[in-house]
């Protein structure tokens, strides 16, 4: 594992927390929340930022999305009770192939 895959690791896993947050914004409309989101999401963009001296720039963002979607996923289920449909779950398995195949490359 290098570095470049830990920085977006972090950043997608803070953008999972950012996510987290504008949903409790949303649902109790405290702005506390929105401003904690946003400052989450640049903490969370600041590790992409930081991951574009080790690799690709278009690579570095596909993997740091799908980690977001992926840790997203696993939230949404076990923390909001969301359920994902079979060929989402297949999306999301794509996404997991996509990340390992760049790791290669």
């Amino acid at each position: 594992m290098n570095i470049a895959f830990i920085l977006l690791m972090i950043g997608g896993i803070m953008l999972t927390l950012g996510d987290i947050i504008m949903k409790k914004w949303i649902s109790s409309n405290s702005y506390v929340f929105y401003v904690v989101g946003l400052i989450v999401y640049l903490i969370g963009l600041n590790f992409l930022a930081q991951s574009f001296k080790f690799k690709n720039i278009a690579v570095a963002s596909v993997i740091f999305v799908i980690i977001n979607v992926i840790t997203l996923s696993v939230v949404s289920w076990f923390y909001f009770r969301e359920t994902l449909k079979p060929i989402q779950i297949v999306g999301i398995s794509i996404g997991i192939l996509a990340i390992i195949v760049l790791e290669i490359g």
